[in-house]
């Protein structure tokens, strides 16, 4: 059985930078669980997607992680768009649909980008407990005056829940080390989520952040789509970084993949709407032999 993959960088407008994603875009339909999670795991990125159907408005598509599946995740949002696009399969305004729900998607090949439109978002209860804040700092390899007094730490979720960690300025965030037990707990403790968040506001509209999951391994991730979401949410709660309005997430540096991931929140009624996008690469093609 041959399996045909793309292989997508996405939240950079240059090859060989951003998040790396593997899209399997045409999976035999009786392909178990277990060997997606096994092509996943050969394939080494920190997500792989499985197309399970096409429809004239969108698809349908599962996301794994070498851990497991995920009901959502960003960067596999945009880059199995932007594959499905290009090959001129769904239309470029689209709708995905994941175990978490319908997201719609707009693509724009020419112009090398993609956008979402995520999930309304779920705020968790702020932490209260000294000893779990101990924990999330200790998990960032920082300690608790590295945090911002007076903003919390709350877990926010637009499919899949990250842990909001603002710390005092940029130069925090780049001596940060993530700490594995510490990370897993912290992650634990709080709503059960995927991972720490942690961000440090440089300016209006200029953010900068780092996100470490709670499994060993992913460890850091590049760039977090389903991270920046929540995080635009909490900005424009709490006015921050000029938001509602427009920003720009750098993440990535740290480990050598720079991306960029544009923001925009709006207000409705009760809640916020958060638009998350940047550019998408396409950047080779294989065929597992399996």
């Amino acid at each position: 059985m041959d399996i045909a993959f793309r292989l997508v960088d996405v939240f950079t407008d240059v090859p060989f930078a951003g998040n790396q994603l593997c899209v399997v875009a045409d999976p035999p339909p009786d392909l178990a669980t277990e060997t997606m999670l096994s092509i996943t795991r050969e394939i080494g990125f920190s997500e792989t997607t499985f197309v399970t159907a096409i429809r004239d408005d969108g698809y349908d598509m599962r996301i794994f992680t070498p851990a497991g599946e995920l009901p959502f995740a960003g960067h596999p949002t945009l880059g199995t768009a932007f594959v499905l696009v290009t090959d001129g399969r769904v239309p470029t305004s689209l709708v995905q649909r994941t175990a978490a729900g319908e997201v719609p998607v707009d693509v724009d090949t020419r112009g090398g980008a993609a956008w979402m439109w995520q999930l309304p978002p779920i705020v968790g209860r702020p932490v209260s407990d000294p000893a779990i804040v101990r924990t999330v700092a200790a998990g960032a390899g920082l300690s608790v005056d590295d945090l911002v007094p007076g903003l919390p730490i709350v877990a926010i979720s637009t499919g899949i829940g990250h842990v909001m960690v603002p710390l005092r300025d940029a130069e925090t965030l780049a001596r940060a080390e993530r700490d594995d037990r510490a990370c897993r707990e912290a992650c634990a403790a709080i709503d059960d989520a995927e991972s720490l968040y942690l961000f440090a506001v440089r300016g209006p509209g200029d953010v900068v952040a780092r996100m470490f999951d709670r499994s060993r391994s992913i460890g850091e991730d590049p760039a977090t789509g389903s991270a920046a979401g929540p995080l635009g949410a909490y900005l424009a709660e709490h006015g921050l970084a000029g938001l509602p309005g427009r920003a720009t997430v750098a993440q990535g540096e740290a480990v050598g993949r720079p991306s960029f991931l544009d923001i925009e929140v709006v207000r409705d009624d009760d809640t916020w709407h958060v638009r998350v996008g940047g550019g998408v690469r396409i950047v080779g093609n294989g065929v597992f032999h399996l």
